[in-house]
């Protein structure tokens, strides 16, 4: 056979590319509009929760006087007399909660990332992130029985004044449950700093520590602040823990040391069947929730926000 000589192609084979590429055509105009479909399944029901909660919100202020809501500081919705919806106090109860967690998980979650990142080798890294996933998938309610059932009766072994039900507890459980979420993010981060800059300060006599503290620290700091910011969002949102740990006593005060609620242990509370269908108190649900929704939207704009002005360019 001649080197030059056409190779010869069947009607078969012709028949059969001709019929692939029409496959793969018709693939390329599907898989665009199916993952738009997609997409737009989350976006939908974004907006169908914001639109309930604005609806119902609704309802519950024209019953309840908004001002009255937002600047009370009792809040007892199921009194016989003269019921009252403060919201301050579940506001105070929530705002203990995530600063108790942030106290134990930030100075933890980060000097966790900044030996995971500067001083592990890479035998010890594969060993101690996957134990901190395992932590971050640890259910909620564990914790929260966790909380009642071992950190509670310690620290009423160590302080006899606090109580069964008190803010320290869940507080700092939710602290052991969101440091996976400030490590891992802030590793990433100062992982994502150059080598050249760590080279360059051992270059000039800098020991480890310093080279973790006054280079890749700074240089990471938007991750670290975005996760931190995240994080605390986080600890704002949490029920199981404080549903179980924290009592159901809503206060406007500092105390941490006796039983307090938060927004979203009021929410449990109410939807557990203590309240009916279409009652003043059924609707103080989603005012309360819709409250919520407006704190960790604005925790999560104040991320971005962290993460765009103060990112670093390499």
């Amino acid at each position: 056979m001649a080197m030059n000589e056409p190779k010869q192609v069947s009607v078969q084979e012709l028949i059969a590319k001709k019929s692939n590429r029409g496959l793969l055509a018709f693939i390329e105009k599907v898989i665009p509009k199916l993952l738009l479909a997609i997409a737009a399944v989350s976006v939908l029901t974004t907006i169908g929760i914001v639109l309930t909660l604005i609806v119902e919100t609704t309802i519950f202020f024209s019953r309840v006087s908004i001002f009255d809501f937002l600047t009370g500081t009792e809040w007892y919705p199921f009194a016989n007399s003269t019921p009252t919806y403060g919201i301050l106090p579940l506001i105070a109860g929530t705002l203990k909660i995530a600063a108790i967690a942030t106290v134990v998980a930030v100075p933890i979650g980060i000097a966790t990332a900044i030996f995971l990142s500067e001083y592990a080798s890479e035998r010890v890294r594969r060993i101690v992130k996957p134990v901190l996933e395992v932590l971050a998938g640890v259910p909620t309610i564990v914790y929260g029985y966790f909380a009642l059932t071992f950190v509670t009766p310690v620290l009423r072994s160590l302080f006899p004044e606090i109580g069964i039900f008190n803010a320290l507890s869940p507080g700092i459980v939710v602290g052991i449950m969101i440091i996976p979420m400030i490590a891992s993010l802030s590793e990433d981060a100062m992982s994502s700093v150059p080598n050249a800059m760590r080279d360059g300060a051992y270059a000039l006599g800098s020991t480890r520590l310093e080279v973790a503290i006054k280079i890749v620290l700074p240089a990471a700091l938007s991750g670290i602040v975005a996760s931190t910011v995240l994080a605390i969002s986080r600890a704002i949102g949490e029920t199981m823990i404080v549903a179980l740990a924290a009592g159901s006593t809503p206060g406007f005060n500092l105390d941490v040391t006796g039983s307090i609620q938060t927004m979203t242990a009021y929410i449990v509370q109410v939807t557990t069947g203590d309240a009916g269908y279409g009652t003043t108190i059924y609707y103080s649900i989603y005012a309360v929730g819709f409250t919520l929704f407006l704190f960790t939207l604005f925790m999560n704009m104040l991320a971005q926000f962290i993460s765009k002005r103060f990112r670093e360019e390499y």
